[in-house]
């Protein structure tokens, strides 16, 4: 199977998004969700936040900056493991406001993490 760069899916009534088998491995330690630059989210697999955001967010204390950085991604900021039977996740609703997001999601993966916007 090929690599994913773009999917489109419907949410379900309890606002789960069942990500593409060829996804599933790489985000098989969890998911990572905050809020994007613009109206639309982040979705990091665990991995990426742990050695890539993380030690970004984790600058100079006095850098407005950095701080800035920690409270955009900080906000609503979600963590939570897929699903084993159908590979879902949940986007909690403060995010899907936040992100315009009513049942249709755009996935577009940005290197290696995923924009999710409305459709």
């Amino acid at each position: 199977m090929g690599k994913v760069d773009y999917f489109e899916r419907k949410l379900d009534d309890k606002n789960r998004l069942t990500i593409p088998q060829q996804m599933r491995d790489q985000l098989k330690n969890g998911v990572v969700l905050t809020q994007g630059f613009g109206k639309y989210l982040h979705l990091y697999p665990q991995d990426v936040w742990d050695e890539m955001v993380e030690p970004k967010l984790d600058g100079d204390i006095l850098d407005e900056r950095i701080a800035d950085l920690n409270v955009k991604f900080r906000t609503g900021k979600t963590q939570s493991a897929l699903d084993d039977k159908q590979g879902r996740i949940r986007l909690d609703s403060h995010l899907c406001a936040y992100a315009g997001i009513d049942k249709d999601v755009v996935a577009v993966s940005v290197g290696r993490y995923w924009r999710l916007m409305a459709k």
